[in-house]
């Protein structure tokens, strides 16, 4: 009887678990839209769904890599390729994350391949920070709205924040709170499985092994649900972001002179999405009303870097330290960048 009564309460327990889950959010965001405001429920869902599609050739580029990475045993050649090399790391982390078409959201399953094969936090660091902030096509409307000062202004800004976080994390590493960035069970065929993940030889042409294709298959499996999970609601996010907040609203506060507008530009973007191709004209136009460049910067770094949607995600992947490294360092970097960038415009 008293088992019964056990199993009676695991189960409810079970259930109520599932109630606070990311898959119960996933249905419950566009239900409450349906019943609160039925007349966007289309447009809604549009803009969740194609902002999601048009992420899934990264998740599928990104869960076929891991899945290679882990059943070949990739891990050690990376590994060893990370030795003795981290500042120069650093470097090309940050100038190649200044030109990579990503979006925050886009590079989080890059960042978790990168730490799933052991590469330096401070390298990782330097890629995200740098890699939602410009590419081709943002450089081009950013400079049609704001001028090319601006466009490669930024640019600029993308690989120095990079620099600046990449740096400021491997300054810090040896604080204990920095060891093991996954969070534990994140499962991404990388560092958190097997006693000793760096060990052995490679076997490049995996499927020629019976027991190496499982694990290709299980990996590939396993990641592809974390990244639709986790991203779904992201862009679910992203779309009530977009719909109910209006980012002329939130943005009205940055205005005037010195560094106030400019960390309130900052602290304002933090949290506010404004998309990368829907931005630039947006910010012209609070230049043209007062915003301050450096303000303006500020804020665009910062939504970048650290939009609601992103830090969604970034959450799901990383231990809390590492989150609010991530957090830190977009927000005072968006500030310092901000600052530097009106003085030298002033």
């Amino acid at each position: 009887m008293s088992e019964l009564v056990l199993q009676g309460f695991r189960n409810i327990h079970r259930n109520i678990e599932w109630i606070y889950s990311v898959w119960f959010l996933i249905i419950l965001v566009p239900l409450s839209i349906c019943f609160l405001d039925p007349t966007n429920i289309l447009p809604f869902v549009e803009t969740a769904f194609f902002a999601l599609s048009n992420t899934l050739p990264y998740i599928a580029i990104a869960v076929l890599l891991l899945g290679y990475l882990k059943a070949s045993g990739a891990e050690t050649v990376v590994a060893k390729a990370f030795e003795g090399r981290e500042s120069r790391m650093i470097v090309m982390a940050a100038l190649f994350g200044g030109l990579a078409p990503f979006c925050s959201c886009e590079v989080i399953p890059f960042v978790a391949g990168l730490l799933a094969v052991g590469a330096p936090l401070s390298a990782v660091m330097a890629f995200w920070l740098s890699s939602p902030l410009i590419d081709p096509p943002t450089l081009l409307i950013t400079a049609s709205a704001l001028g090319w000062t601006f466009s490669i202004a930024k640019a600029i800004a993308a690989v120095a924040l990079g620099l600046i976080g990449g740096f400021a994390v491997r300054h810090i590493l040896t604080a204990k709170i920095f060891s093991n960035p996954l969070k534990p069970g994140t499962s991404f065929g990388g560092c958190c499985g097997g006693p000793a993940p760096f060990s052995g030889t490679p076997r490049w042409p995996f499927w020629k092994e019976p027991e190496r294709r499982e694990i290709f298959a299980r990996q590939s499996l396993e990641n592809a649900f974390f990244l639709l999970k986790w991203l779904s609601f992201a862009y679910l996010l992203e779309a009530v972001l977009i719909h109910y907040v209006p980012a002329e609203i939130i943005a009205s506060a940055v205005g005037g002179d010195g560094i106030l507008p400019i960390i309130t530009g900052a602290m304002v973007g933090a949290p506010a999405y404004v998309n990368s191709y829907a931005a630039p004209p947006l910010v012209a136009g609070l230049v043209e009303q007062g915003m301050t460049q450096g303000a303006a910067m500020a804020f665009m770094i910062a939504g970048a870097v650290s939009s609601i949607p992103a830090m969604a995600a970034v959450w799901s992947l990383v231990r809390g330290p590492i989150f609010l490294a991530y957090l830190g360092l977009g927000i005072s970097g968006a500030i310092l960048i901000g600052s530097i960038f009106q003085f030298m415009v002033s």
